[in-house]
């Protein structure tokens, strides 16, 4: 099951005494076990706003059980199976509340005479040849604590209304993504999970409107538990710290990051163009690659540099927060001559980067620096920081350090907006300079959203009118289905020759 992912109907409610019955969930009906305060009407919806009572849902069981010796427990079980206590967990030899030395079997409710009449015969001589029959009853009552999530909802909402199966868990924070029909019961939906989950989910939120603000990141409410959206996420190895609501995180994509990762070497220099808080970037740099991370959001590169450090990989992430069109283009900038003359190739880009800054556009004025780095980073773009020798990285040896300049050579570059990646394909017309470049050309791994209208063929043809190249054995990954009309995508291929600039142009 994915670890983003949380059934309501698979958690662990409540003390193990508890336990469901199949004709006492029957005899609780809807209008005992919810109560309407007519004073709290939901605006939008007009109609009354619901709250638990969970003394309904207490049960009481009248059951007969076998008092016994500890020792016999286990022949006495055996002898019993089928005819004991067998509901989810709840244990059917529990203590003798009047004797240590003693144990109770609680016999299923299908046993109804003291006499033990109900069970066969040769069972009952084997149990008195092993110790004395001693036959008390015992009462069992089942509380809200035990009954799950879904039992609860099913029984609370009106007929016809669907009850939430699942939810995304982001650490200890649960999101909701409730649909109109459900919000007039938000409140008590939030409450039934929170109490069935807690205190793996201490924050219950839900997402207000629609995404419309340039980071990605929803408005959300919390309905139930702390407020306190900062939580930590562990996917394959590594922790993320992150403010959900900061920055963008969906934990369904977990099996993506590792997929696409899976694709890197050692030693590859990645470039991620909205790098977020680092699911792509943290794992490659775990991996062994140098990783040039960037994002907008100045939330997720503070996130980023945490993560980095958490991870102890902060020797191998550059975080950048800019425009991901200025971002790519400074980085895989040519020095221009009087750089290039004072370069030494002794002095990789890797060194130099820890007092360089790729220079910022208007709206952005956040330090891109190395996330080890104590030097305050410069404004003048990553030319000046070439320039400059020393503020060596200890932490890497020299064997390790990478001697690539990113206008030289990059092997993969992250585009992780699935909404717009597409548009900022264009990026690339003319950004490598042949004269420089070493080795093959970029993959290109650009996520977008194919429709139901949409076919793979008219994917790639707004990918090569962005670039004003055709493209050459593309692949195409289905990540995951948004909407029943709507799927997320990664296409990847190789960065098609003709947006290479040729010697002289």
């Amino acid at each position: 099951m994915d670890s983003g992912a949380l059934e309501m109907n698979c958690v662990k409610n409540g003390k193990a005494e508890n336990c469901p019955n199949k004709l006492a969930s029957q005899a609780h009906a809807h209008d005992n076990l919810l109560s309407v305060d007519n004073d709290a009407v939901a605006d939008r919806e007009k109609v009354p706003k619901p709250y638990l009572d969970e003394s309904k849902f207490d049960v009481q069981f009248k059951l007969w059980a076998l008092r016994i010796p500890c020792q016999h427990c286990k022949v006495a079980t055996r002898i019993l199976n089928g005819y004991l206590f067998d509901k989810p967990r709840v244990k059917p030899i529990i203590e003798d509340p009047t004797c240590d030395k003693n144990r109770y079997l609680i016999f299923s409710d299908k046993v109804q005479n003291p006499d033990l009449s109900d069970i066969p015969k040769q069972k009952i001589d084997e149990l008195n040849g092993l110790c004395k029959i001693e036959v008390v009853p015992y009462s069992l009552t089942l509380g809200y604590s035990y009954w799950s999530a879904d039992h609860v909802l099913k029984q609370i909402l009106p007929t016809g209304v669907e009850v939430p199966s699942s939810f995304e868990t982001i650490g200890q924070v649960a999101h909701l993504n409730l649909h109109d029909e459900l919000l007039p019961y938000k409140d008590v939906i939030a409450k039934v999970i929170y109490d069935k989950n807690y205190p793996r989910i201490k924050t219950i939120v839900n997402k207000v409107g629609t995404i419309t603000n340039e980071f990605r990141v929803p408005e959300f409410e919390i309905l139930a538990g702390e407020h306190n959206m900062i939580t930590e996420v562990k996917q394959y190895g590594a922790t993320f710290k992150l403010d959900y609501s900061l920055v963008y995180w969906n934990s369904r994509l977990e099996h993506e990051h590792k997929r696409l990762v899976s694709m890197f070497q050692a030693g590859e220099t990645i470039c991620d163009m909205f790098a977020g808080i680092g699911p792509f970037a943290i794992p490659a740099a775990q991996k062994g690659c140098i990783v040039y991370a960037n994002d907008l959001n100045p939330d997720s590169i503070h996130y980023l540099r945490i993560n980095a450090k958490i991870n102890k990989v902060d020797d191998r992430i550059y975080a950048f927060n800019m425009d991901a069109r200025k971002f790519v283009s400074q980085l895989m900038e040519v020095p221009n001559t009087e750089a290039t003359s004072q370069l030494s190739s002794e002095v990789p880009i890797l060194d130099t980067c820890h007092t360089c800054r790729i220079q910022d556009n208007a709206e952005s004025n956040s330090k891109n620096e190395l996330l080890t780095g104590d030097v305050e980073a410069h404004e003048t773009g990553i030319l000046e920081g070439v320039r400059r020798k020393g503020s060596t990285n200890k932490r890497i040896r020299s064997s390790e350090m990478s001697v690539t300049k990113t206008w030289e050579h990059v092997d993969h570059i992250i585009m992780n907006l699935p909404a717009s990646a597409l548009q900022f394909l264009d990026s690339f017309r003319g950004l490598i300079q042949k004269k420089y470049w070493k080795g093959c050309l970029p993959w290109i791994h650009c996520y977008c959203f194919i429709r139901a209208t949409e076919t793979p063929e008219t994917i790639i043809a707004v990918a090569e009118s962005a670039l004003n190249a055709p493209i050459q054995d593309s692949k195409f990954h289905r990540v995951r289905d948004v909407a029943p009309n709507k799927a997320m995508f990664c296409l990847s291929f190789r960065l098609p020759g003709g947006c290479v600039k040729e010697d002289g142009q």
